[in-house]
């Protein structure tokens, strides 16, 4: 008898106490409605997960068995906490199991049956009401590989021998109110895609310390969708510990920066970030909710990436939705998003097969999460984009499509604040941090968590002649560019030239909509710029950011310089010389409501 080898491993050192403070970017800002810090309103209240979380692993029974061919086992109720099933402990029927391609569910006794082959992957579905084990790491422990001569030779070790296909693997699961609850916070967190030890300090000061402060999703977890690390597959050790701060459990996906680059052959390229992490696609339940979580990165040896499925993996989503009952929200994970504006016209940036995917889902209530773009983006059923229809034949989304924004930002670059972190601005203005999914059976809200201040909603800018020049002066200078003096003030020149105010509202959407209220005076609606009619993208200094370019040219990263979610509102001409407020108030797809205040000036 064995236990999966992730249970073996030491208990790391964790530090969770570092501080934490926001980006200020040219706004001065009122405080705005608080995100859930800790557990959510009216959510089921639990006991400090350090102390109760259901530690344990997958029981695998070495053998030498007859038949090679086919693999069983048993999914039972783990009373006791042992990942062993005693004589008290009964088997679990309809649950499903699956080898990465068949799927196939419990019998009365709990027991399953399926195809083996080698470089197999077997992991069961976690049902609503129960939750599988999660190691000192607080990772998720549901899956076995089936590898018998290991990976190939691979700078970072890829996977270890495994020898015959066991006697039996068997999946231990604990009764959970907190899975069984029609109420469910679903943590998404993507691209930590830290380099070197300093990158993973900084990933730890912030998105983890937030996540380490809050409560309310210690029945859906933490999933983290990809670029994992950067390239540097021997920093996953110090993400493991990262992922001991949080206060749920962790399961994670393999994003373009997880691979392994000197693989020959492509079934080996994510065989370390298996051996460490888990699978490379998998799905689990927790309350009226069906994760699925994809692997959308296809690489070939000496080619590069693209977004894709392989014809394995789609069997198995086919076989794996086809067990779903009707009556639950499919949430849709991947690292390469299914469609995005920021790569809108790019296809290896988006998944080739987003067509056959939406058949699957034909019918179901469905969100899509994705990260990868370093953006964020709230797209919306009916949105369209001309790269869309160009590349893939898509003329509007069938449903809403979230693109999470990067725990690292923009590559951890920028100012270092006092937190202890850079301002890591991204390439379409937004923030660092998480999102999270509020559902309540199959109704869902996104709610955009920044890093260091959860209410942080919007920044607030002014888009002068004057900024534009200054834009066009120092593009090619980014990193090293001259402050812009004086952004919030603008001359009666810039008034006649075309002046916007602009509100930069990070998870803003079709629906959403932003008013200003002048000087006190009469409430008036701003303009979005980019519609999502079937309209290709609106790029440069008129299109712009001004409250993050700012920052971006003068200290280095991206330029954000097109966005989805940018509304202005072009200033009267006759405003008169002095000092004016404008009180900025952002209302999402959801009827939540957020204000900011922005106080400039018109001088002579």
């Amino acid at each position: 008898m064995t236990v999966n080898r992730n249970l073996s491993r030491s208990l790391l050192h964790r530090r969770t106490g570092l501080a934490a403070t926001a980006v200020a970017i040219a706004v001065s800002g009122a405080t705005l409605v608080p995100a859930a810090a800790t557990a959510a309103p009216g959510g089921p209240q639990a006991a400090p997960w350090a102390e109760t979380a259901y530690r344990g692993g997958v029981h695998v029974v070495e053998g030498t068995g007859e038949d090679q061919d086919v693999l069983d086992g048993t999914v039972f109720a783990d009373k006791n906490h042992n990942s062993v099933q005693d004589q008290n402990e009964q088997g679990l029927a309809g649950v499903t199991v699956s080898n990465g391609r068949d799927v196939t569910t419990t019998d009365s006794h709990g027991r399953y049956e399926l195809p083996a082959f080698d470089n197999m992957t077997v992991f069961v579905t976690q049902p609503r009401g129960y939750q599988v084990p999660v190691d000192e790491d607080n990772v998720a422990q549901f899956f076995y590989h089936h590898l018998p001569e290991g990976s190939p030779e691979l700078r970072y070790g890829g996977i270890e021998p495994t020898g015959p296909l066991p006697d039996e693997v068997n999946f231990p699961l604990a009764k959970s109110q907190l899975t069984q609850s029609p109420e469910q916070h679903c943590v998404i967190g993507g691209d930590i895609q830290t380099y070197n030890e300093q990158e993973v300090e900084y990933a730890r000061a912030g998105a983890f310390a937030d996540l380490a402060a809050r409560t309310d999703y210690a029945g859906c977890g933490v999933t983290f969708i990809g670029d994992v690390v950067g390239d540097d597959l021997s920093l996953y050790p110090q993400t493991r510990e990262l992922a001991g701060m949080l206060n749920g459990p962790a399961r994670f996906l393999p994003g373009n920066h997880d691979l392994d680059f000197d693989a020959t052959t492509s079934e080996h390229t994510f065989d370390t970030f298996r051996a460490q992490l888990g699978p490379e696609y998998y799905s689990y339940g927790t309350g009226k909710v069906h994760v699925v979580a994809l692997n959308t990165v296809e690489y070939r040896a000496g080619t590069a990436y693209t977004g894709a499925l392989d014809d394995q993996q789609l069997e198995w989503l086919r076989n794996d939705i086809a067990q779903v009952p009707e009556d639950r929200l499919i949430v849709l994970a991947a690292h390469i998003p299914l469609l995005d504006y920021a790569d809108q016209g790019a296809a290896r940036h988006q998944v080739a097969q987003v067509q056959e995917i939406y058949e699957i889902l034909e019918g179901r209530e469905a969100v899509a999460v994705g990260g990868h773009t370093h953006s964020i983006e709230n797209l919306r059923e009916g949105d369209s984009l001309a790269g869309w229809s160009q590349l893939f034949g898509v003329e509007g989304l069938p449903f809403t499509h979230i693109t999470s924004g990067a725990i690292s930002g923009d590559w951890y670059s920028g100012r270092l604040l006092d937190g202890g972190y850079p301002t890591a601005i991204q390439r379409d203005g937004g923030v660092p941090g998480v999102l999270t999914l509020d559902i309540k059976n199959t109704t869902f809200q996104e709610r955009f968590t920044v890093r260091g201040d959860g209410a942080h909603q919007m920044a607030l800018g002014l888009n002068a002649p004057r900024y534009r020049e200054w834009y066009a002066a120092n593009l090619a200078n980014r990193g090293s560019a001259p402050a812009f003096e004086n952004p919030l003030a603008v001359s009666r020149e810039d008034l006649a030239g075309g002046t916007w105010l602009t509100t930069n509202f990070w998870m803003g959407s079709t629906g959403s909509t932003v008013q200003v209220t002048l000087d006190g005076g009469q409430t008036v609606e701003t303009v979005r710029t980019q519609q999502l009619q079937g309209e290709g993208q609106l790029v440069g200094a008129e299109w712009s950011d001004p409250a993050a370019v700012q920052e971006q040219l003068v200290h280095g990263g991206s330029v954000a310089d097109r966005s989805m979610h940018l509304w202005r509102l072009e200033l009267p001409a006759d405003l008169a010389a002095g000092e004016h407020t404008a009180e900025v108030t952002a209302t999402d797809v959801h009827g939540r409501a957020f204000t900011e205040t922005i106080t400039f000036e018109i001088t002579e």
